[in-house]
């Protein structure tokens, strides 16, 4: 036979919608769907101008009943969000039927109203009568067990768990009190009474706060308890606060710590001796910010407390992108909510764990998670459990080892240790709690057992390891402390009477038999005193006190005990920026075994010379870095630009500095220019040998046929052309971009005007053998010389016109490369620069006509070929210099430039000269005046 079994996620059961996880969301659903409806009715019956008591009778048979149907089951457990609903839907009802809810009425008359307890009572456990009484109520049973009998008797709960922590609380109580009365300073003349209360759950908690307001019979609301202290849990307090408020009594809690409570709209009698969660949680935000935990986790639990703890952290955390990577409800019933935890931490990237849950909770979720190999994360605890050593066991260590949180500060309580070391159930024989205390504390029975010693009330406490008996330090203890001093120096102030007045208030005075809860209420806005310890009390608009905490860190030894060590502070009394500060010299230890303080980021911060960019599909914390352009920098972490370089820079390799760009010029020292200068510096030597060759032998025929003069001054405008190319190497200046062009268009004018000079005296030459020509005498070597004056002259003339007009300059271009300067000589005219080429050309043009024309004239006395050709060699050299020049980059023009004016200088030297050369010295016989004749 094989049995099948169905998860069911929800079933109904007496009208309940009972969810798979415990959780009432479904339920609260569907009773807030059929309100609705309903409501809608109401609205119709409004129009129809019913009576106000008939809409009210409508009101609380349809929609009242339904909201509060078995409400004692499921309220207490429902969501924040759950609870917003339902509230929405009870002031649409106020709304639609012009309702004036008990509650607002109990505000406008709180002296009037009177109140009777209905259901169970006799949650008192410790009391003490006196002139003016201080209420309590504290958790000392915390768990609530529910006894059904099958639903065929009516069901009944009882308390099961002890809470020695909360008997703390209430004897710290006591002994203030009693401390109080011994002072004869404070409250002269008056004695200061208790009435302390125990409950478990949410529901025997309100019902004992309900009991200590009005106690056990019919009488006035206000005139039971001047105030109420507690309770320990937000979630109580609230509920406490709902029922105080109305009627004006003030609420004291020194552990609820809810940020929401802080709301004096709606909790306006509601005081705390402990900081707000706010407090705690930018506190939080800072030790994460300090040690750059960008993305973190958070597990949290059910309850205000933690919901609301955790809506407020992933609020302020955002603020300062900090990032959550996952957020996770953990329920003590719900194995499927573990899985997914467990699962989550195994695989998740985030290195940090925020725990955000009370001190029940925690105890639930070490007890599950020590059974699970979870290691490699730093945990972060809230203020609610991060002193309690009870938590640490050797199964534990690889979790709590290296935790960090908040704590209240330590303090110091004279007497109080002593007190409470002093408890014995043979003093106070009234008090059942403190007999299952001693009971569970030394494993005994007062009454006779077969499975128990019997207690003797002998046992020595001090040997007892527990909340209780951990008398060495005071954190939540003080708060309790505080608030007790809070409430009597409220009364001892309203007590205070000169000339007829209260100094405070104006007011007149009253005595101890008239204090109302309203006077206490008022005057504890005002409080500002020193407790005996030193601590000081007082309060902001909200009813807030100063948060301060001490950041402790668990340091786990080898038998599973810890060491809880204060490592820094975080006290908002100072000013921003100074507020958090770790300690010196002190000992730190990480989790997940770390050495170090561990890294919990999405993405490493982008180095200096990457920018940052936001992933829209991904948090804020996951964002991409991207190496910034060519010629930009970055010069931070996380930069969200790169920078563009100032003209006059770029970017380094690294892209995070931002350097003077390399300058780049034809230099000499480097190859090219060295070599250009190498032939530069040959074409003077070959150009100054040749003139001294033609020197030695200036009365050889072959030196003397076509002007010798002419061919002299040739090989000095030879030597100029090669040393204006040197003027064209080297770091421009000012003087340099002026001298290298127009050195170059005046030497190459006064050697093109040589070279035409000597072309029109082969012509002429000729010419003048015919009979009866007279040509010679009109170009002779007067008119020779004044023709090459003058086409130099004009070149003159014309490079004068540019240097006055808009002459060269040096220039740094950074427009062809962008990562290097080019230092060039701007031309200033391109008008002057062409026209000096075409001057140039104009000249070279003409000269190599004249030449091709005088090319067939007899070979003897005849340059014409040899003029012809050099000319060819020159005019093509400067032709394909034009688009050579233009489209060269940087040096590379100026070394074209230089090319050109070598090139077509060897190319005249060469061609004119070297064949005369030739003859001079390796053909000698032919440098005859009879050999030259013989030719003709």
């Amino acid at each position: 036979m094989t049995l099948l079994a169905v998860l069911i996620q929800t079933f109904r059961f007496l009208g309940i919608l009972i969810s798979s996880d415990i959780s009432w969301s479904d339920n609260t659903t569907a009773i807030i769907k059929k309100a609705q409806q309903r409501l809608h009715l109401l609205r119709v019956l409004k129009k129809y101008n019913l009576k106000p008591s008939l809409l009210l009778t409508f009101y609380r048979t349809s929609v009242q009943n339904l909201l509060t149907y078995c409400i004692t089951v499921w309220y207490s457990s429902c969501t924040m969000v759950d609870r917003k609903s339902l509230h929405r839907v009870v002031k649409a009802a106020e709304k639609a039927a012009a309702l004036c809810p008990p509650c607002r009425r109990s505000r406008a008359k709180p002296e009037n109203q009177t109140c009777k307890v209905i259901g169970e009572t006799g949650f008192m456990e410790f009391s003490k009568e006196g002139d003016l009484m201080i209420g309590g109520v504290f958790s000392m049973s915390s768990t609530r067990k529910l006894e059904d009998n099958g639903y065929k008797e009516f069901p009944y709960t009882y308390c099961k768990n002890l809470n020695d922590r909360e008997l703390k609380f209430a004897r710290t109580v006591i002994f203030t009190v009693d401390e109080i009365n011994r002072d004869t300073k404070l409250l002269p003349g008056v004695s200061l009474g208790y009435r302390l209360y125990n409950g478990c759950g949410s529901e025997n908690l309100i019902r004992a706060a309900v009991e200590a307001v009005n106690g056990e019979s019919l009488k006035d609301c206000n005139g039971q308890i001047q105030a109420l202290l507690g309770h320990s849990s937000s979630g109580v307090s609230e509920d406490i606060n709902t029922i105080l408020s109305p009627l004006l009594i003030p609420q004291v809690s020194h552990l609820s710590t809810c940020a929401c409570l802080s709301d004096r709209r709606l909790y306006p009698t509601f005081f705390r001796t402990v900081p707000s969660d706010r407090f705690q949680i930018i506190g939080l935000v800072h030790l994460m910010k300090y040690f750059d935990w960008r993305w973190v986790g958070i597990i949290y639990s059910q309850g205000l407390y933690s919901e609301r703890g955790t809506a407020e952290f992933m609020k302020e955390a955002k603020k300062e992108d900090i990032c959550v990577e996952y957020k996770l409800t953990y329920s003590k019933t719900s194995q499927i909510k573990l899985d997914v935890i467990v699962e989550t931490l195994r695989e998740s990237s985030s290195n940090v764990v925020l725990l955000f849950m009370s001190l029940s909770f925690t105890k639930f979720f070490l007890s599950h998670m020590e059974n699970y190999n979870i290691t490699g994360k730093q945990w972060v605890g809230s203020e609610s459990w991060i002193t309690q050593v009870d938590l640490a066991s050797f199964e534990r260590r690889n979790i709590l080892n290296g935790t960090m949180g908040f704590a209240l500060p330590q303090a110091s309580i004279p007497g109080l240790g002593e007190y409470l070391l002093s408890l014995n159930p043979l003093l106070e024989p009234q008090s059942a709690i403190i007999k299952a205390v001693w009971e569970k504390f030394f494993d005994c029975s007062f009454s006779p057992s077969n499975t128990s010693s019997i207690c003797t009330g002998k046992e020595d406490l001090r040997r007892v390891s527990s909340d209780y008996t951990d008398v060495t330090h005071f954190r939540a203890e003080n708060n309790v402390y505080k608030a007790v001093y809070l409430v009597a120096y409220a009364l001892h102030a309203i007590l205070q009477c000169e000339n007829g007045s209260n100094p405070t208030t104006g007011k007149s005075c009253v005595d101890k038999t008239k204090v109302k809860p309203k006077l206490v209420l008022e005057h504890i806005k005002y409080v500002n005193f020193t407790t005996q310890n030193g601590a000081k009390v007082f309060f902001d608009d909200n009813g807030d006190s100063v948060a301060q905490y001490d950041l402790v860190n668990w340091q786990m030894k080898e038998d599973g005990s810890v060491d809880i060590v204060t490592i820094g502070q975080y006290d908002t009394s100072f000013p921003e920026g100074k507020r958090f500060k770790l300690s010196d010299n002190t000992r730190i230890v990480w989790g997940g075994n770390s050495i170090e303080v561990p890294r919990s980021v999405c993405r490493e911060p982008c180095p200096p010379g990457t920018r940052k960019a936001v992933n829209k599909f991904k948090p804020v914390c996951c964002f991409d870095c991207f190496e910034c352009p060519e010629g930009t920098i970055s010069n931070q972490t996380n930069s969200p630009d790169c920078f563009i370089c100032p003209p006059e820079f770029w970017s380094n390799e690294r892209k995070d500095q931002c350097l003077p760009k390399p300058s780049e010029y034809l230099s000499y020292k480097e190859i090219m220019g060295a070599l250009l200068s190498g032939f530069g510096c040959l074409g003077v030597f070959l150009s100054l040998l040749i003139s001294i060759i033609f020197l030695t032998h200036k009365e050889t025929p072959i030196v003397k046929a076509n002007n010798s003069e002419l061919s002299f001054l040739l090989l000095l405008s030879l030597k100029l052309c090669f040393l204006c190319s040197l003027t064209f190497i080297g770091q421009p200046s000012e003087w340099s971009c002026m001298l290298r062009h127009t050195a170059f268009g005046i030497t190459f004018v006064l050697c093109i005007s040589c070279i035409l000079g000597k072309t029109i005296v082969v012509l002429m030459a000729f010419r003048a053998t015919l009979p009866g020509s007279t040509v010679m005498k009109w170009f002779g070597p007067t008119q020779q010389r004044l023709s090459v004056l003058t086409f130099t002259l004009i070149q003159v003339v014309i490079c004068v016109l540019w240097l006055t007009t808009n002459p060269p300059f040096p220039k740094m271009n950074m427009k062809y490369y962008k990562e290097k300067i080019i230092l060039e000589c701007a031309l200033g005219s391109a008008v002057g620069f062409w026209a000096v080429l075409s001057y140039i050309g104009l000249l070279a043009g003409l000269c190599f006509i004249l030449a091709f024309l005088a090319r067939n004239l007899p070979n003897s006395f005849n340059e014409a070929k040899l003029i012809t050709f050099s000319m060819l060699i020159f005019c093509a050299v400067w032709i394909t210099f034009i688009p050579a020049y233009v489209s060269s980059p940087g040096k590379f023009t100026v070394a074209v430039e230089i090319f050109a004016i070598l090139a077509s200088t060897f190319g005249l030297l060469i061609c004119i000269f070297f064949p005369k050369c030739y003859i001079i010295i390796f053909r000698p016989e032919q440098n005859s005046k009879k050999h030259l004749m013989g030719k003709i």
